[in-house]
């Protein structure tokens, strides 16, 4: 019980965070959406200068990749391609640093990609990083 308590009083703050700042979260709704447009066209260029190089991600047959190249040649390669991508953030959680988006995605997998011409339907979380240039 204490920790369910814990976990809303933590829920509420967070809520009141959003609230604060709706610019931020403006901005990092942007920089989300515009992720999945990349994935969706399969722009590799837009995907590199929106993702850290230790990016790590699930990719859609259920394996890890934690390097950024092996990611922009599976797009590059057509592995992860779509004829429909629709992504709808739900929820933003903001630490210091952080912000966590957490929504739903409606994909479908274009020819010769896995789970081809499947419509799916998924939840995704995405963790977005506020980095600080080296020197800066």
């Amino acid at each position: 019980m204490l920790l369910i308590s814990a976990l809303l009083v933590i829920n509420s703050v967070l809520a009141q965070q959003v609230d604060q700042n709706p610019a931020l979260q403006a901005e990092i709704k942007k920089l989300d959406l515009a992720h999945a447009m990349a994935i969706y066209k399969g722009d590799a260029l837009a995907l590199d200068s929106l993702m850290d190089d230790d990016v790590t991600v699930n990719h859609p047959i259920n394996q890890i990749v934690k390097e950024k190249k092996e990611l922009l040649d599976l797009i590059k390669q057509g592995v992860i391609r779509y004829t429909s991508f629709e992504r709808s953030p739900e929820a933003f959680l903001f630490f210091n640093d952080m912000v966590v988006v957490m929504g739903n995605e409606i994909v479908v997998p274009a020819q010769g990609a896995p789970n081809a011409e499947k419509r799916i339907q998924r939840r995704y979380t995405n963790i977005w990083i506020k980095k600080m240039p080296v020197g800066g």
